[in-house]
């Protein structure tokens, strides 16, 4: 491992201290995590416990904690782990610490709403003279954290740039797998949710197990339709960063987008649900209007979209669904 190797992660919440957490464990290369909240970070760094985000997890002596953007001055690679919708000032703000040869990781799941680009498009505008990579993939932070084995994608336009950094920060419980596909995983990491979202609307309403396979299988043709038209690889979206991560997040309660689509299909509105703290509740109306822009169908999400915004009730969402035109599989 090349010694000038340094990282640095911004954003200490669960996925950004998970992420430092765990490769702070190796102890090979030096790891920083950034924060903008003074009285957390010192807290971090006194007590070695961030118990809002990953409570009962020891981090580690080596892992150095800041809330100084100079921080960022000797990163050769830096990960930005704070939400889709923040990247864009994140990358404003600290942009000017950030040497131009680091890379720079988004490690968010989502597209930005606004304009409805790719995480590493909106990284691309904002810093143009960088490398941007992508992170992601089936990895709940608190398992991250702990040590739990956990296989990621991270993806560059560059094959050698995703290489390197799956070389750099993979670990012994932590492996990352080299892709030159970023739209691909990218947009595996953002549809995933809307997807996680409708299986929790059919466990919410009581459909049944065979709702959520029904799911999960046209709702990964759905994505593959996407990516593909925006230039990424079918191909891609069977791997861990669509059908891995859909099938984590589409089943288990850990999923903030799963317990979201649970308390829609009870009936709840979005705004009692939770949905200001959930990805896929963003991403549904913009991955909808991407498709129609592409002329690309996504019924499921178009779906998830509706309900949301309060469109349609999940009863007649089900009945569209199943009474569209019988195809090929």
């Amino acid at each position: 491992m090349s010694e000038r190797e340094n990282i640095v992660v911004v954003g200490a919440g669960s996925f950004g201290t998970a992420l430092a957490t765990v490769m702070a464990l190796e102890g090979r290369v030096p790891v920083t995590l950034i924060g903008r909240d003074p009285s957390l970070m010192a807290d971090l760094r006194n007590d070695r416990v961030h118990n809002a985000a990953l409570p009962g997890v020891p981090l580690p002596d080596n892992l150095v904690f800041s809330a100084e953007p100079d921080a960022l001055e000797e990163a050769s690679i830096v990960l930005f782990a704070m939400p889709s919708q923040a990247h864009a000032d994140a990358a404003r703000h600290y942009g000017p610490y950030i040497r131009s040869e680091t890379i720079i990781v988004s490690c968010a799941k989502g597209i930005e709403r606004s304009s409805g680009r790719l995480l590493t498009e909106v990284l691309g505008h904002e810093l143009p003279h960088h490398s941007a990579a992508v992170l992601s993939g089936p990895g709940f932070a608190a398992d991250i954290a702990r040590g739990l084995p956990t296989a990621m994608a991270v993806a560059a336009a560059d094959l050698s740039i995703a290489e390197r950094l799956a070389r750099v920060i993979s670990g012994r419980t932590f492996r990352l797998y080299a892709s030159a596909d970023p739209i691909g995983v990218q947009l595996g990491g953002a549809l995933k949710n809307v997807l996680a979202i409708a299986c929790g609307i059919a466990e919410g309403a009581g459909l049944g197990e065979s709702a959520r396979a029904a799911l999960i299988s046209r709702g990964l043709a759905e994505m593959s339709r996407l990516a593909e038209a925006l230039g990424g690889r079918g191909e891609t979206i069977r791997g861990l960063s669509g059908l891995g991560d859909l099938v984590l997040t589409g089943t288990s309660h850990q999923s903030r987008n799963l317990r979201f689509g649970i308390s829609l299909g009870q009936g709840h509105p979005a705004d009692m649900a939770g949905g200001a703290l959930v990805e896929g509740a963003f991403t549904a109306a913009i991955a909808s209007d991407l498709a129609s822009r592409h002329h690309v169908e996504l019924p499921i999400t178009d779906a998830v979209a509706a309900i949301i915004e309060g469109r349609l009730d999940v009863t007649t969402a089900l009945e569209r669904l199943m009474s569209r035109p019988i195809t090929t599989e």
